[in-house]
């Protein structure tokens, strides 16, 4: 789940060596999953797991009722690669070096693929043109791949862009 092999912390410390607090912080946050604390406590009991699919069987336990469009093993899997690659700190630093480098005029396109990011980018873009006026918003309202898009690609369902110019 690294992106940087290099990078110290491994999928398996998380699992494996977070709290059962930790685990429910970092499941309800980063994978926006409801069910985290029973999620977190089972994955604990069960300890250790070691591969994808016993963390799979594990999430799949836990949440007992029909799962819906995807499995809820997906959401722990985001968590966990979201904390592992310090996602979101990367991002925000990302959308901040972008805007410094933007001449006048020039613009930042951001294609996000899930809600946390998407609300990151909305956030940094209403502060940014708010307080610091250093961009204008292009986009005041997301922009989401048409319906024949996502029947040609279904992965593009969950992407949102948005857009803002230099000033």
């Amino acid at each position: 789940m690294r992106f940087d092999p290099r990078e110290e912390l491994t999928a398996w410390e998380v699992v494996n060596g977070y709290s059962q607090e930790e685990l429910a912080r970092l499941i309800a946050t980063y994978g926006e999953e409801p069910m985290a604390n029973r999620i977190a406590r089972d994955i604990v009991d069960s300890r250790p797991i070691d591969t994808s699919l016993q963390l799979a069987q594990v999430v799949g336990r836990a949440v007992r009722h029909s799962w819906g469009r995807i499995h809820p093993a997906t959401r722990v899997f985001q968590a966990i690669r979201v904390e592992v690659n310090r996602e979101l700190d990367n991002l925000e630093t990302a959308l901040r070096q972008a805007v410094s480098l933007l001449a006048p005029g020039g613009r930042v396109v951001v294609i996000s693929y899930h809600s946390l990011e998407d609300r990151l980018v909305k956030g940094f873009f209403r502060q940014e043109s708010s307080e610091s006026k250093s961009i204008r918003v292009i986009t005041k309202k997301v922009i989401v791949p048409s319906r024949e898009e996502v029947r040609a690609n279904p992965r593009s369902r969950s992407a949102r862009m948005r857009v803002a110019e230099r000033i």
